[in-house]
């Protein structure tokens, strides 16, 4: 069975909504990610195409790698969701949905990439 979830950015002009089942949750490490989010590491939701869509203001996008589109609020800058080019998918940012505790991280991508002082105490999956 299905549900909404909704996120947004920090002044709420950027705001979307998408379905359940969502495909995957993870921590990335990667340093593109860190320097996006000036954090050490961020988490994602990803949902399939067609069940999302954007609810507020038009958003920036970055192209930030070849094949890699990154959005954002035009009047904040907060980063509002990662795209790859192939794969009919969207990345939502964990910790900007209204209710980032539904979707807990499966594993850590990138790990191989994380800042020495980052030591999870979790026993979720690692990937390189």
């Amino acid at each position: 069975m299905s549900a909404t979830h909704t996120g947004g950015c920090l002044c709420r002009s950027v705001t979307y909504a998408f379905e359940t089942p969502i495909t995957w949750s993870l921590i990335c490490h990667c340093q593109s990610c860190r320097l996006n989010c000036a954090a050490p590491f961020t988490a994602f939701v990803c949902v399939q195409d067609g069940q999302w869509r954007w609810t507020g203001a038009e958003l920036g996008v970055f192209a930030s790698s070849p094949g890699v589109q990154r959005f954002f609020c035009s009047t904040c800058g907060s980063p509002a969701a990662y795209r790859p080019k192939e794969g009919g998918e969207i990345h939502f940012y964990t910790a900007a949905l209204d209710d980032p505790s539904a979707f807990p991280p499966e594993r850590h991508v990138f790990h191989g990439e994380k800042l020495d002082w980052v030591n999870p105490g979790d026993d979720l999956p690692r990937r390189e």
